[in-house]
């Protein structure tokens, strides 16, 4: 994490929300950005899984934002942009489970048309004869 933790560039901006008059003059916010796509630390197919877990935070240009504004402190809101970049690179490097496929088995097959059967008479049970 610390090869990557280099490649973070950091930018303080005006955040909304709590913090009073405050909120006005100091650049408490923290926008981190990490260009994702011009890495030379990630894999590929980690570059892959991290682009699209991040959704909405990545740009055109392949470079992911986090902004932190939760908190009312500059270190506070760093921390946090810090801790959720590290969050999504954990939850990239996980690799996906590979999806085999199945077929029902031949008891199930059976048990399916058995109870298909069953409905099938229950409806024709309820049908009246045409005749009265």
């Amino acid at each position: 994490m610390k090869k990557l933790d280099s490649e973070i560039v950091l930018e303080y901006i005006r955040a909304s929300g709590p913090g009073g008059q405050n909120v006005n003059k100091v650049a408490t916010a923290v926008q981190l950005r990490f260009d994702v796509a011009n890495s030379p630390t990630l894999a590929s197919a980690l570059k892959g899984r991290l682009i699209q877990l991040a959704g909405k935070r990545i740009t055109a240009d392949g470079v992911l934002i986090i902004e932190a504004k939760k908190y009312r402190t500059q270190e506070a809101n760093r921390e946090d942009a810090i801790q959720r970049f590290h969050e999504l690179i954990r939850k990239a490097g996980e690799k996906p489970k590979v999806r085999r496929k199945t077929k029902p088995t031949k008891a199930a097959k059976e048990k399916r048309l058995k109870e298909k059967k069953q409905r099938s008479q229950v409806k024709k049970m309820r049908r009246g004869s045409i005749d009265q």
